[in-house]
């Protein structure tokens, strides 16, 4: 158990770092309770980088960027196209669609659609493609923490 900073609170959580709890404090008011004797950094830093080097870690980073960059750049040269236009065929995004509708207002309406069926889709991708490994990596990192004394 890590203690809080206000020092009446305690919980278990392997994802907590202590080193980062204490930013501006000094090292008496993030200290550890006495029970209990300082941890050693090296097995759990040890962990993470055999996490960060294995094949199922670098596996899920693959399918999150080979999803993520694609995505944002056609997102990013679909903005851009119609932020052009806008500005350098004003003609072509005042033409009349129907009734007050204009190609201007479509074209700005379809930004916000694409917004949100870029969400989805990367949604609905992390679910099916990623969360289940993320989730197996998490739970080995936990075991082998352990495992190694590195949490409690």
């Amino acid at each position: 158990m890590q203690r809080s900073n206000a020092g009446d609170v305690t919980y278990d959580d392997p994802w907590y770092d202590a080193l980062a709890s204490g930013w501006g404090e000094s090292a008496a008011s993030v200290a550890l309770p006495p029970d209990r004797p300082e941890p050693d950094a090296a097995p759990a830093a040890d962990i993470y980088l055999e996490v960060q080097r294995s094949a199922a870690f670098q596996e899920v980073r693959r399918r999150y960027r080979r999803f993520v960059v694609p995505g944002a750049v056609a997102f990013l040269l679909w903005y851009v196209a119609y932020v052009v236009t806008a500005t350098t065929v004003p003609g072509l995004m005042a033409r009349p669609v129907a009734g007050a509708v204009n190609v201007g207002m479509l074209a700005g309406l379809g930004q916000f659609l694409t917004t949100f069926l870029l969400t989805w889709a990367y949604v609905r991708h992390a679910r099916l493609r990623r969360d289940r490994a993320a989730l197996e990596l998490r739970w080995d990192t936990q075991e082998l923490a352990r495992g190694r004394g590195g949490a409690s």
